[in-house]
């Protein structure tokens, strides 16, 4: 399994790294948030350990990429005891949280936590689609925009959930029809689901001329 590690504490980081790799783990380490983010934009990793306090890019950020597009856990590192901090790195998508100084088995025993509690669900879709402040609970079948939560029928939850699994992917409209309606495509079939998105960007309040989540791909379909 691959690791990202963003530590600047050169000291902290062999160490951390040393514990990692004796456990067969691969390790990539940063020692700041801008070479971080280019591994986070890059590659996809089997968990994320971050630290707050970065000489440029800080930890939130990073986690806040990170959830952008992944769903891998995240672990923060911090030297600060303060509870603020701990709710800040919940709230944007993290996962665990340890405090320095710490020792290095103990955060060994929540990385295996973690990566063996993401594992139980490597074999299912994810319950959890998020995409920019947007997160789709497909098991509570609960939709958010920004922690306010938005009050779909079910067909249009079907299209969102679709278009989220599909993230940055082109999604026909016959596809889309066949997927979530289970009926051939016709030509009049485009107005029903033309409809439907609109509802979507309405509730969104996404109808602007530049859509920021639901996209039209003129003459083949939609994406996220």
């Amino acid at each position: 399994m691959k690791i990202l590690l963003v530590e600047d504490e050169q000291e902290i980081s062999e160490l951390v790294e040393f514990y990692l790799r004796n456990e067969n783990y691969d390790v990539v380490t940063c020692m700041n948030g801008t070479d971080a983010l280019n591994e986070i934009k890059g590659s996809e990793f089997s968990l994320a350990i971050l630290d707050i306090m970065l000489p440029d890019i800080d930890g939130f950020e990073l986690c806040k990429a990170i959830r952008e597009k992944y769903t891998y856990p995240v672990i923060m590192l911090t030297a600060k005891g303060e509870e603020i901090d701990k709710i800040t790195g919940l709230t944007i998508g993290a996962d665990d949280y340890i405090t320095k100084p710490f020792r290095p088995l103990e955060l060994v025993a929540r990385v295996k936590a973690q990566l063996r509690r993401a594992t139980q669900y490597s074999g299912k879709k994810r319950s959890i689609l998020t995409v920019k402040g947007l997160e789709l609970d497909s098991e509570k079948r609960k939709v958010f925009l920004n922690e306010a939560e938005l009050f779909l029928t079910p067909l249009e939850f079907s299209i969102l959930k679709l278009l989220m699994e599909r993230k940055d992917q082109v999604v026909s409209s016959e596809e889309l029809f066949k997927e979530v309606w289970g009926e051939k495509y016709y030509t009049n079939s485009n107005n029903t689901i033309m409809v439907h998105i609109r509802h979507l960007r309405e509730k969104m309040q996404d109808t602007g001329e530049k859509h920021k989540y639901i996209q039209t791909v003129w003459g083949v379909g939609y994406r996220i």
